[in-house]
This record gives structure tokens, C-alpha cells and sequence, in this order.
């Protein structure tokens, strides 16, 4: 009995006992001076034993649930929103449509019109010793008039090259060689042509649109992401900041296809 009652209070179970509120030094001292007394009968042992188990399991219930929770507490700590979280979802979603618009910038300036643009010829791929590069690197196109592109090859060596690129564009061109350059004049544009232009550019816009609207969802679902950690204020401040971005973006879109059909039409 003395070995189970030395091993019951060792010196980590003493610790934990003296720190217990519902035991008194003196009741510690009792409890010590009990199980340290062989001549005591059974039942005073049983009874103090008992006594100090249920301060013990009290007390280490109890420090078991304040750990527990602190843990909790800390690990709910360690959620945080970055304040500038807003901000750097609006920046990518801006970033985005602005690809949207460069993208229909490019499709858009291919397409041939009635009138004479530097631009024209820049999305005609030209193969010079079996590599492909873009004309506006071999050659510097400007306006000479209304009606009229002037091509000035870096290489004068390339101009043949470059006068079979601009035929088998689907621009309908065809250059003709000046000395060192080529001149090609646009051709007026019938009304087949120009309904089929008008249709591409109507395509070109949706698309753009589309791009637009994507952009805007990828950014809702992140913020969607937030609505457990921050102010609801603050989601729907962000939430409507990326819709007037999202207006602005589809609108400058529709401006842009807009004014090039007018320029296709000559309206």
C-alpha cells in the first residue's frame, strides 16, 4: 500500500496539488504525513487518497481545457487579412482586362479599311532564311496618303520577300516595287467586304467582353474567399469596385469596335 501511495504523490503530482485552490498547506502536510504513516488504518488511507485524486483530476482537467483552448485561440490568431489585400485584387483584375483590350486593339488593326494605316501590316509574318519574324521588324511602314502605304526595308535584299509576304496576306494587297521600297495603294472596299469586315469586328468585341467578364469572375471568387475574414463593409466596397472597373473596361471595348466600324463604313 505505502508503494502505491509514494507512487500516487510524486513530486509532479505535489506540485500540481499544492497549486490546487482546495488544498490548504496544512491539508498537504496531512495528506504527506498519512501516506508516510504505516500504523494508519486502511480507511483513513483510502479516504485521503480519494480526497486528493479528485483535486488532482480537477485540477488537470482543468489546465487540460485552458491549454486546449489557448491553442485554439492561437491558431484562429494566425488568420489575418492583409489590408492591402483589396487593393492587389483590383490591380490584377485591371491588369487582366487591359490584355483584353490590347488583344482586341491587335485583332482590330488588322483588318483592312478604306483607309491607309501604318498598323495594317504589322500582323504579316515574313520568312528570311527560314526564320519567321514580323514585318515591322525587316521594315518601316509609314503613310505617304489616304490611299497609300510606303514599305522601306532595313535590308534592301529582303524586298522580295517582303512583296510576297504582303500578297498572301489576306489584306488583299498589291505592292508594287519602287527602287528600294514598295508602295501599295488600298483598294476601296466593296459592300461584301465591308459587311464581312463589320461582322469580324462585331466577333472581336464579344470576345473582348468575354475576356472582360472573366477577369471580373476570377476576382469574385478570391473576394469570396475573404467573406469569413473580413468586414463585410469592406467586401462590398471591393465588390463594387470591381464592377465599375469591369463597366469601364466593356465600355472602352465598345468605343473601340465602334470607331473602327465607322472607319470601315466611312461614316
Amino acid at each position: 500500500m505505502s508503494i502505491f501511495l509514494r507512487r500516487a504523490f510524486s513530486n509532479r503530482n505535489l506540485l500540481l496539488l499544492r497549486s490546487s485552490s482546495g488544498l490548504h498547506g496544512g491539508e498537504l502536510r496531512q495528506v504527506i504525513s498519512c501516506s508516510s504513516n504505516n500504523a494508519m488504518s486502511s480507511e483513513t488511507h483510502h479516504s485521503t487518497l480519494t480526497l486528493s485524486a479528485v483535486y488532482f483530476l480537477r485540477e488537470s482537467r482543468r489546465g487540460f481545457a485552458k491549454g486546449r483552448k489557448s491553442k485554439d485561440d492561437d491558431a484562429a490568431s494566425t488568420i489575418e487579412v492583409s489590408p492591402d489585400i483589396g487593393p492587389t485584387i483590383k490591380a490584377n483584375a485591371a491588369s487582366q482586362m487591359e490584355a483584353a483590350l490590347g488583344a482586341l486593339s491587335g485583332e482590330l488593326t488588322k483588318l483592312r479599311t478604306g483607309r491607309a494605316s501604318p498598323g495594317m501590316l504589322d500582323h504579316i509574318i515574313v520568312e528570311i532564311d527560314g526564320v519567321k519574324m514580323p514585318l515591322s521588324h525587316l521594315a518601316v511602314v509609314s503613310v505617304m496618303d489616304s490611299k497609300t502605304l510606303s514599305v522601306n526595308p532595313y535590308d534592301p535584299n529582303t524586298l522580295k520577300k517582303l512583296e510576297s509576304a504582303i500578297v498572301a496576306s489576306p489584306l488583299g494587297l498589291a505592292p508594287k516595287v519602287d527602287g528600294e521600297r514598295l508602295i501599295a495603294v488600298i483598294p476601296a472596299l466593296t459592300k461584301e467586304h465591308i459587311q464581312a469586315v463589320c461582322k469580324v469586328v462585331a466577333k472581336s468585341c464579344e470576345d473582348a467582353r468575354q475576356s472582360i467578364r472573366r477577369a471580373r469572375q476570377k476576382a469574385m471568387d478570391t473576394v469570396k474567399k475573404l467573406y469569413s475574414h473580413a468586414p463585410k463593409d469592406d467586401i462590398k466596397r471591393l465588390e463594387k469596385g470591381i464592377d465599375e472597373l469591369t463597366k469601364k473596361f466593356v465600355k472602352s471595348a465598345e468605343d473601340m469596335c465602334k470607331a473602327k466600324e465607322k472607319e470601315i463604313t466611312g461614316g
